[in-house]
């Protein structure tokens, strides 16, 4: 089992010193991966998502500066927000300065106001995403230069350098059927975000479609080390474990920073007998 734990990256506990702080202590506990979230702006009048919240490659950049070992992932990433040139230079970048530790994971979005204010057509975001990871593969892993023909984006022997120091692993997140379609055919994983009954046959349908280990079915979770009791985190775990997770991201919820580390210690402390 691979553990990860959210950055303190959004609301009243974001800032450049948490998240240092956050990422060596997560590094320092030995948690496998830290984790951000990606949201542009939010309607004024929404109470979720936090309106908050750091670039989420920015603020990875600034978390791998303050570490050597821990992996940088997106809990995620929304594809359609960007050009995927653009994004694959960026990540590629990314996992270069890094080390080669980055995992990207990539959902379609759901939020209409964002895609209003960038321009996007909400309802060409499925066929956007689609085409987004195949845009990635092909800069990162296909032909130098790379060519690539799709629904928006046309490049013509283009060099897009550099290349990723490691294969990024991209998992797909989200629970429609579309976006399930989209892990099997074209993820290297899954990142789900919802309990354990309602993701056992998701999981399991997964798994049945995509049975090699190395398709990495993983779950991010709302688990804070102070406002959870320790047996539901572990029940909870147990429940993930036994429909086939491998990786769990948990989710501090604390205002401040010391409360944010004091929550992920004591997170620590619940989840390493899993490892």
């Amino acid at each position: 089992m691979k553990l990860g734990v959210h950055l303190p990256q959004f609301g009243r506990v974001a800032g450049p010193d948490a998240i240092s702080r956050a990422a060596r202590q997560a590094e320092d506990l030995g948690f496998d991966d830290v984790w951000v979230s990606d949201h542009l702006a939010i309607p004024d009048g929404m109470r979720y998502p936090p309106s908050f919240l750091y670039e989420p490659i920015p603020t990875l950049t600034w978390a791998a500066a303050a570490t050597t070992r821990v992996g940088l992932g997106t809990s995620v990433l929304i594809l359609p927000y960007r050009h995927p040139l653009h994004l694959a230079k960026e990540l590629a970048s990314l996992d270069q300065l890094s080390g080669g530790r980055v995992i990207v994971g990539a959902g379609s979005g759901w939020l209409e106001g964002e895609f209003e204010a960038l321009g996007v057509p909400f309802a060409e975001r499925g066929v956007r995403s689609d085409e987004a990871v195949d845009v990635l593969r092909a800069c990162w892993e296909g032909d130098d230069p790379v060519t690539f023909s799709g629904p928006t984006v046309e490049l013509k022997a283009m060099k897009v350098r550099p290349k990723p120091a490691h294969r990024i692993p991209i998992w797909i997140g989200g629970r429609a059927p579309v976006a399930l379609r989209r892990a099997v055919e074209r993820g290297d994983g899954w990142h789900g975000n919802i309990p354990p009954a309602e993701a056992a046959p998701i999981l399991q349908r997964l798994r049945r479609e995509r049975p090699e280990e190395s398709f990495v079915l993983s779950m991010r979770t709302g688990w804070d080390g102070l406002s959870t009791p320790a047996d539901d985190i572990g029940r909870q775990a147990s429940d993930y474990i036994a429909n086939g997770v491998q990786h769990l991201v948990a989710m501090p919820v604390q205002p401040d920073i010391d409360g944010w580390m004091r929550s992920v210690e004591a997170l620590e402390k619940v989840l390493a007998p899993l490892r």
